[in-house]
């Protein structure tokens, strides 16, 4: 995909509560903008996993709070997208491996891909050099160390590979909410929290 103007997608699913972190996605538009060559297309997309459109898409992100519970179309769909080349990037909301989202959405992955597909990952992943390098793994989240929710710092993600690849990067730490602020607002962070999406993004995009 190296050259591909990159737009990021946001698949809307039939169950649970896909529209979560909405001002997400352009915070991580801007730090594409900032600190990469990546071409962007400037406004989110937002697709039905069940539409044809997935297959235009060759990234595409998944969050919710709430049961995942995919219809038979969105499960055809979702096993031909990784399976010809497509990459997801589905994230808890909940930052919690007993709830809800997490329970459903596992679920579903074993359901699909088979109950050892979804591995953890070595922090020593290409993932976490991708452009930024992140010697320790997955970057903590302010939600993992608030003193609320199940109060556990995630010490890795999970992913489902083909052929070599991760096609979908599952992460427990929130951090659609983590990044869920006004882009102008990262001047007053001591650290650009943002930074590690910009790796997965230029992983997925082959850069």
């Amino acid at each position: 995909m190296k050259g591909a103007k990159f737009t990021f997608t946001r698949l809307r699913y039939r169950s649970g509560d896909w529209d979560t972190d909405q001002r997400m996605p352009s915070n991580i538009l801007n730090s594409l903008l900032e600190y990469t060559t990546i071409p962007i297309n400037p406004q989110e997309k937002i697709i039905d996993l069940g539409s044809e459109d997935l297959f235009s898409a060759p990234f595409t992100y998944l969050s919710g709070h709430k049961l995942v519970q995919f219809d038979l179309r969105e499960r055809e769909n979702l096993k031909k997208y990784v399976r010809n080349g497509g990459f997801l990037f589905a994230d808890d909301c909940n930052h919690d491996i007993d709830g809800l989202f997490a329970k459903s959405f596992e679920t579903q992955m074993s359901t699909l891909f088979g109950p050892q597909a979804l591995k953890k990952i070595p922090n020593n992943h290409e993932l976490y050099h991708s452009f930024f390098k992140f010697e320790k793994g997955p970057p903590t989240t302010a939600f993992e160390l608030n003193g609320w929710g199940d109060d556990l710092v995630h010490d890795y993600l999970k992913a489902i590979e083909v052929n070599g690849r991760i096609a979908i990067l599952y992460s427990n730490k929130d951090y659609g909410c983590e990044w869920d602020y006004d882009y102008r607002n990262k001047r007053f962070l001591a650290e650009d929290n943002t930074k590690f999406g910009v790796n997965i993004v230029a992983y997925a995009m082959g850069s």
